[in-house]
């Protein structure tokens, strides 16, 4: 999955495209259907959005959803991203990945 700059979790609506990068003039890669943004996986130019708490909660709610995870992993997922969110420091799918990582990290202790 991959987090798009317009706020979605991308999670097969792509289409093939190809770039230039550094390592090919004619390198393939994908690109969201919905808004046409083309990712540049070789170059590591990947986007960083920065959302608002409350758009971020959206896109942590998507994500639970299509993790079917259930309610109380839901809620300690709301809440790490509240937490990491405030700190200011990460982007999207920094916050998303950890907080992920976290809540299944503690589901797994007991």
């Amino acid at each position: 999955m991959i987090l798009c700059e317009c706020g979605e979790i991308i999670d097969g609506s792509t289409f093939k495209d190809y770039i230039k990068t550094s390592a090919n003039p004619s390198t393939p890669t994908v690109g969201h259907q919905k808004c046409g943004l083309i990712f540049d996986f070789i170059d590591g130019t990947m986007p960083r959005v920065f959302s608002s708490r409350i758009e971020l909660k959206r896109i942590a709610m998507d994500f639970a959803k299509r993790s079917r995870l259930d309610y109380s992993d839901t809620e300690k997922l709301l809440l790490e991203v509240d937490r990491m969110k405030s700190l200011g420091k990460l982007s999207d799918a920094e916050i998303l990945i950890t907080a992920s990582r976290n809540v299944l990290k503690e589901r797994s202790r007991y």
